[in-house]
């Protein structure tokens, strides 16, 4: 039977969770997610985790945070002070913002992290940066 390798495509069934075992995504009840392995479509540890698979192989990966999205990197925090920001926003620790940087027109998702009576901090680390993930997958078409 065939075995999955770089340069393949491939359709899996996945589901991802943290290692206290909280969900935070799963193509169950959607369609298969698919990409070619080997082209960094997909966080590495994924990726490996799928090489070698056959077709309705499952499996379950355990992958690092240094080979999901890295570490939590200090630089991504930024504290602004409260008159800088718009006043009709009600910030609130969770909070999902979207920055504009300067120049580039890009917006970069930033999440609000701790806000005081004169400032607000806000991180622009991905969500799921500093954490080990656990995937269950199944490995449903090589094409």
């Amino acid at each position: 039977m065939a075995q999955a390798k770089a340069g393949d495509k491939v359709n899996v069934h996945y589901t991802g969770r943290l290692t206290d075992g909280t969900v935070f995504d799963s193509s169950a009840g959607r369609e298969t997610l698919a990409f070619e392995l080997g082209t960094g479509m997909v966080i590495q540890g994924f990726d490996e985790g799928i090489t070698g698979m056959t077709i309705g192989e499952k499996k379950t990966v355990h992958i690092p945070a240094e080979q999901a999205y890295g570490p939590v990197n200090a630089d991504y925090l930024a504290v602004f002070p409260k008159a800088e920001l718009p006043a009709d926003i009600p910030y609130e620790v969770g909070m999902q913002l979207n920055m504009h940087q300067d120049g580039s027109g890009q917006v970069m998702p930033v999440t609000v992290v701790e806000v005081t009576d004169i400032s607000i901090t806000l991180d622009a680390n991905h969500p799921l940066a500093g954490k080990d993930l656990i995937f269950d997958i199944e490995l449903v078409a090589i094409g």
